[in-house]
């Protein structure tokens, strides 16, 4: 496992989200790094990861950093809105996103200004945890693609297996006995050059999707040694809640006496 060095500088926010969570998550967790150098040295460019566990963030954030760059995410707008923690996510460099809003537009214009600044922004494409029953990537939200074809930067994909294991997906009980090995896997560029150059257009966009959430697929099936699916799962067409618990009965109910 390599790791690189640091170089840009990362403030008094990095320093004291780096300097807490990166031992405790050594002590939690072993690491299986996989060709994180693949991620560029320099430069604006989007980190693709499959959605699995709440604890996703933390565990690709080390990652990022042990390959010298500093993450930045779309966060839920929600968590900016406590004087606190709003202030350290603004300070770590981190982007408001208001999911399922005519708001979200605002993160997409922030994210393309950081990528022409030269961050480096995690984006998880599902846009949730993944409601694929087995785990696997499902289909993507367009967001990394509109992103990506609007800055023509490098998208590189990975794929990550073992966080479920740690706190399995809308559960609130960590597992950390017996340690748990968690797996990500950087793969090449996804290779967008012939769509960056076509005029933007929704089958663009969704083509775009495509390839990167199969690049990311491709991975996943290549950590956990065993086939994907032929298709990927669809919360839409499979009538699944696509943001918050689909588990919580209690939400649709509440919903259905209010209609």
């Amino acid at each position: 496992m390599r790791v690189r060095k640091l170089e840009q500088k990362r403030g008094w926010a990095i320093g004291v989200a780096a300097s807490i969570l990166k031992p405790t998550l050594l002590s939690a967790t072993s690491r299986t790094w996989i060709d994180g150098e693949k991620i560029p040295a320099t430069g604006g460019c989007i980190v693709v990861i499959n959605h699995i566990s709440h604890v996703d963030p933390l565990l690709s954030a080390h990652f990022v950093y042990d390959h010298g760059r500093l993450p930045r995410y779309l966060a839920k707008s929600g968590l900016f809105t406590n004087k606190y923690l709003g202030g350290f996510l603004t300070s770590a460099g981190q982007i408001p996103v208001e999911r399922l809003s005519r708001n979200a537009i605002g993160a997409y214009d922030a994210a393309v200004k950081a990528i022409g600044e030269g961050e480096c922004i995690i984006i998880y494409p599902e846009g949730t945890l993944t409601r694929d029953p087995d785990l696997w990537p499902m289909k993507g939200k367009t967001g990394a693609a509109r992103i990506a074809l609007a800055t023509g930067c490098p998208v590189i994909p990975v794929g990550q297996w073992g966080a479920q294991e740690v706190l399995p997906p809308y559960t609130k009980r960590l597992h950390l006995v017996p340690r748990k090995n968690i797996v990500m896997k950087a793969g090449d560029p996804v290779d967008l050059a012939d769509l960056v150059a076509l005029p933007p257009s929704p089958e663009t966009t969704a083509r775009a999707t495509d390839r990167i959430m199969a690049a990311i697929t491709a991975i996943v099936a290549d950590i956990r040694d065993e086939p994907a699916p032929e298709q990927r799962y669809d919360p839409r067409t499979s009538g699944v809640r696509e943001i918050g618990n689909p588990h919580d009965t209690a939400h649709r109910t509440k919903r259905k006496r209010t209609r």
